[in-house]
């Protein structure tokens, strides 16, 4: 019986193991897809300056793509609830490479927002299955490790995406056959991970853990699958706690895509960097990111969850920092610049983290946690609309120093909502 047991435990384990890196794999993958933007942005612009598309045409772009997204976070995240996080996990990344070819075809700007838009959408399925599949092969106390190890999937896959790309453009390659080599490059991942990728442990005859039993569920969120949308959504809308962690989510996402869809033009445009030496330089930013948010999860076990002082500590830094760059001559000092755009990743990603990973799984338990994921995470999106036309809108008119400006301002209304979650649910 012993002998069993080990065996099953070591077939488990193993099976975690797979389930993670293909996890990560996917969903580094799913950057490919959609940081290809951002490192052609200034390729894009020269082209077809003469039809007179500008930064604010980019911004445009980018905010219909992540309105769409943040619908789709909600949306995806209740069917992965009724479906399954692995259905949507690799459909989500089959549609994408459809729509990146798409976007690597149009010729003008109606073109652009249509394939750009349709990509959101689809993209948005990735996160919100992944926390799913999460939700069924981790136990509890693994939570806070499990899903800082699964945060550094997009900011690793983010910085990859950017050094790969970039690669290509410092060769000649137009911004065309970027999108075409992304494209090619997801379809890959997608294929491996349909082999690999399982529902839960018990496709494999295999136990599966128990959801957090504080859970807004109770005994009814360790069942996968709700019964019907309305006892999936009422609990979840009436807790004061998914709230706050939306008005979190709202301000730290508005910061984090800005710094993910501008900085190679910020660079480029401020430190006198070439455009392949800006995409490849910007890759620095997320990968400070992704190591704070493995510190986060370190922090998160060791303080048995209790996240609000965290965060209060680490927006105020952030604020430190965005002050600076709002202040400080930045122009011809690439390192300089570099080093406080990463600074500020680094402040950042620590409590973002938080709030669609380990909170997520916590509070929605199996039943709901890819819907309390894809709301926090919509809330977090509505803001990050601001990050397209709204930031292109004030360097068109007043320049990066008062964009920085502004994101202190967000900054330190969002360091109000962290101070609110501690006092009133920590403290």
């Amino acid at each position: 019986m012993d002998h069993a047991a080990s065996s099953v435990r070591k077939r488990l384990s193993k099976w975690q193991t797979i389930t993670l890196v293909t996890l990560i794999t996917g969903y580094a993958g799913y950057y490919v897809c959609r940081s290809n933007l951002s490192v052609v942005t200034v390729l894009i612009l020269k082209e077809f300056a003469s039809q007179g598309i500008t930064k604010v045409h980019i911004g445009q772009i980018t905010t219909l793509g992540v309105f769409l997204y943040a619908i789709g976070k909600i949306t995806h995240g209740i069917l992965a609830d009724f479906f399954g996080g692995r259905l949507l996990f690799l459909l989500g990344m089959a549609l994408s490479v459809v729509c990146t070819i798409l976007f690597g075809m149009a010729t003008g700007f109606t073109l652009f927002c249509i394939a750009w838009g349709l990509n959101r959408y689809v993209q948005s399925m990735g996160w919100v299955a992944l926390v799913k599949t999460a939700s069924r092969w981790y136990p509890v106390h693994r939570h806070a490790t499990i899903m800082a190890l699964l945060s550094l999937s997009f900011l690793v896959g983010d910085v990859l995406s950017r050094w790969y790309l970039g690669t290509f453009i410092e060769w000649g390659y137009d911004w065309r056959s970027i999108f075409f080599i992304s494209a090619s490059s997801l379809a890959c991942i997608t294929l491996i991970s349909f082999f690999l990728l399982r529902e839960s442990p018990r496709d494999l005859d295999l136990p599966e853990p128990p959801s957090n039993p504080k859970n807004i569920y109770g005994k009814q969120g360790n069942q996968p699958t709700p019964t019907k949308v309305t006892d999936l959504l009422l609990p979840l809308l009436k807790s004061p706690l998914l709230w706050l962690i939306c008005a979190m989510n709202f301000g730290l996402t508005l910061i984090r895509i800005t710094f993910a869809q501008w900085t190679p033009l910020y660079l480029y445009e401020i430190t006198g960097l070439s455009e392949g030496q800006a995409a490849r330089a910007s890759a620095y930013v997320p990968l400070l990111g992704a190591a704070s948010a493995m510190l986060a999860g370190i922090l998160s076990d060791w303080l048995k969850g209790k996240h609000g002082i965290v965060c209060i500590l680490c927006i105020g830094c952030m604020i430190v920092c965005l002050i600076m760059l709002s202040t400080l001559p930045i122009e011809g000092r690439p390192v300089f610049a570099v080093s406080l755009l990463g600074a500020v990743s680094f402040f950042l990603m620590a409590p973002y983290s938080y709030l669609s990973g380990v909170m997520a799984l916590d509070l929605g338990g199996k039943q709901g946690s890819s819907t309390t994921s894809g709301i926090s995470d919509a809330a977090g999106y509505f803001g990050a609309m601001i990050s397209g036309y709204g930031i292109a809108s004030i360097v068109e008119h007043y320049g990066w120093y008062t964009a920085f400006a502004f994101l202190a301002a967000i900054a330190f209304a969002t360091g109000i909502a962290a101070t609110m979650y501690w006092l009133f649910h920590e403290r």
